[in-house]
């Protein structure tokens, strides 16, 4: 079965009253689930009409259209109209600003609403809105940070909220906010592996940043493959993997944890781009297993690698290995 993506506008170049809407929206959602209509909570933009549609199941739907010049903008996660199939796709970053305003207003004050735990995080509930109002992945993003603290063991929900809320209030990952925050994934089942591994991302991205340097991040290569990040000034490619540890996989202990996951990457993207830098981050290692690794400093095999441990009580800790052109290892407490 396929997995819905990130929530996104549909555009529609026709004539809408409220007649055809009655007919063509709204009708087919209620004989399908069960639904009401009614006015938004919000006005919509000058010269618009609009119109918000609560399903039983708990859908949601926007719809707003023109006054008279044919132009009309659908956002829901839940069955698309058949007279919309037909129609393009657009992020809240390719609608006209007042029309993502106002339905970024709508969709932010039904989380406050549903969720206000995480409403409290304005950056972050922003920044992930696209998933967290997704058609399949709405109540299994917004669960791994309310159950899972973002991927952090032995921490809060708030403890990791309030690091990931710093971390995107720069506004430097603004730009890229559909492709990253669509890495988090739209999937019904919580897959703890890889939504922590898209966390690593992030943390990556803080580090980068926190030295200084510009990036953008999933950078296509002619190999076929696409890495983490290009940073600028350097020209440096970057591909990040965050290992699980030893007590959720097999690798016995967190040494080895580490060399296994870069020996995955070294069979893919590493193979085909040597030259690229590791980020190994290994925040799902509790205190114990990354002072092991610390203690230890193992060889993860590629050089050059920058092997790193974060807390969202600031701690940042690490070493590297070989020439890392990004000189992200000042912001390492303690030894490199």
């Amino acid at each position: 079965m396929d997995v819905a993506g990130p929530v996104r506008f549909r555009r529609a170049r026709e004539f809408w009253d409220e007649a055809r809407v009655e007919r063509d929206i709204y009708q087919p959602l209620e004989s399908r689930f069960g639904a009401s209509m009614g006015r938004p909570w919000f006005a919509p933009p000058e010269g618009y009409e609009a119109r918000r549609i609560e399903m039983d199941n708990g859908d949601l739907a926007l719809f707003a259209w023109s006054r008279g010049d044919g132009d009309a903008y659908w956002l829901g996660n839940t069955e698309t109209p058949e007279a919309l199939w037909k129609t393009d796709k657009y992020t809240f970053e390719e609608v006209p600003y007042p029309i993502a305003r106002w339905a970024q207003r709508e969709l932010l004050a039904t989380l406050e609403e549903s969720d206000p735990w995480l409403a409290a995080y304005e950056y972050v509930s922003w920044f992930f809105l696209p998933v967290f109002f997704s058609k399949d992945g709405r109540e299994t993003t917004r669960a791994f940070f309310r159950d899972h603290a973002a991927g952090f063991p032995d921490t809060d929900r708030d403890e990791a909220l309030a690091f990931y809320e710093e971390v995107l209030a720069t506004g430097t990952l603004d730009e890229f906010r559909y492709t990253m925050a669509s890495k988090l994934g739209t999937s019904q089942q919580v897959d703890l592996v890889r939504m922590r591994a898209t966390m690593a991302e992030f943390n990556a991205a803080k580090l980068l940043a926190d030295a200084g340097y510009a990036f953008t991040p999933e950078v296509a290569m002619d190999s076929g493959h696409a890495l983490d990040f290009r940073v600028h000034d350097p020209d440096v490619l970057v591909e990040v993997t965050r290992p699980e540890p030893p007590t959720r996989r097999r690798a016995g202990t967190p040494a080895a944890a580490l060399r296994e996951t870069v020996d995955g990457k070294r069979g893919g993207q590493l193979s085909a781009h040597a030259e690229a830098v590791i980020f190994v981050d290994c925040s799902s290692f509790r205190d114990d297993e990354w002072a092991a690794v610390a203690a230890e400093e193992p060889d993860p095999k590629h050089e050059p690698a920058v092997v790193y441990w974060l807390r969202p009580d600031g701690r940042t800790e690490g070493y590297t290995r070989g020439d890392v052109p990004p000189a992200v290892d000042g912001l390492f407490q303690g030894r490199r």
